[in-house]
């Protein structure tokens, strides 16, 4: 399914990478973290909807008047493209949300522009421990 939402970039921005490794470096050890974010970097751009990415990682929408979300949705009326999100996929046989490693506001964002857009993600799974 083609994306109906054509405000984001092709790739994600370089630093989106170290941020979504910092943020998985309170969620795992750091040899972890940067073995997950080495398979991100390779992993295909696949497109999920804003509400179901909210859904699965049991995260509430964040408010438009948030800093962050407020600055996305300028940038979209700005014809500015976003960066797509870097996600670890959640496990349901131990009740493991998705991890939005990097972009929950943009998530947000878009959800505020249609909540059935397609949003561009990189998608890993965390191996098992």
């Amino acid at each position: 399914m083609a994306p109906r939402v054509t405000n984001w970039k092709e790739q994600p921005d370089d630093h989106d990478y170290p941020a979504a490794e910092s943020y998985l470096t309170l969620l795992m050890p750091p040899r972890e973290a940067k073995k997950l974010m080495l398979r991100m970097r390779k992993a295909s751009l696949q497109h999920w909807k804003a509400k179901d990415l909210l859904r699965a990682s049991r995260l509430p929408v964040l408010p438009r008047d948030n800093f962050h979300v407020a600055a996305d949705l300028k940038k979209v009326r700005a014809r500015q493209k976003l960066s797509p999100v870097l996600l670890v996929r959640g496990r349901i046989e131990d009740d493991t949300p998705l991890q939005i490693a990097d972009g929950y506001h943009r998530i947000c964002a878009s959800y505020y522009l249609d909540e059935d857009s397609d949003i561009p993600c990189r998608l890993t799974d965390a191996e098992k421990g």
